[in-house]
């Protein structure tokens, strides 16, 4: 009973990211703002909007904005192939999506295994960052994307619902 609770204490203190690509680089999301992963749709474009927004797609019946996250961190023509997905999002109470180049798994870890990412010039801006964590040889670099995908900088949300 003892080696049991031990158990489920310590899974308990791994929390959950999805991993994926953008470019060269591995990032890591909370799988709890995950709401499911789908293939690259065109979306259909919305005048005037930042070229980071690739549009809105219509999911069951949901309008959903498409945010380019290759384009928003500045990476040089991207590539829409059979590997480019979209991450569906549950955002402060709202559906959106993310694109990247590709997803790749579901990581877990402890709290001690992330480290805090150092603070220098980087095309993602820090306080969108909770940390870097090492796996093996791969170095995942740890996103807030609620609070990224709710900055006033995206413009997905108004003053009232980001509050």
């Amino acid at each position: 009973m003892e080696f049991m609770e031990t158990v489920r204490s310590a899974n308990a203190a791994k929390k959950e990211f999805l991993s994926f690509r953008l470019g060269a680089e591995e990032y890591g999301i909370d799988i709890l703002a995950v709401r499911e992963i789908r293939a690259y749709e065109k979306p259909t474009r919305i005048a005037n909007a930042p070229e980071f927004i690739r549009g809105v797609i219509n999911l069951r019946g949901v309008i959903v904005p498409i945010v380019d996250l290759r384009i928003k961190f500045g990476m040089a023509d991207p590539a829409y192939n059979a590997l480019t997905v979209v991450i569906i999002l549950n955002v402060v109470g709202r559906v959106l999506g993310a694109v990247v180049d590709a997803v790749s798994d579901v990581v877990a870890l402890a709290h001690e295994e992330i480290r805090p990412a150092p603070e220098f010039s980087s095309t993602v801006d820090a306080t969108f960052l909770r940390g870097l964590a090492t796996l093996e040889e791969r170095l995942l670099i740890l996103m807030d994307i609620e609070a990224l995908m709710s900055s006033p900088e995206m413009a997905l949300f108004d003053d009232r619902a980001a509050a």
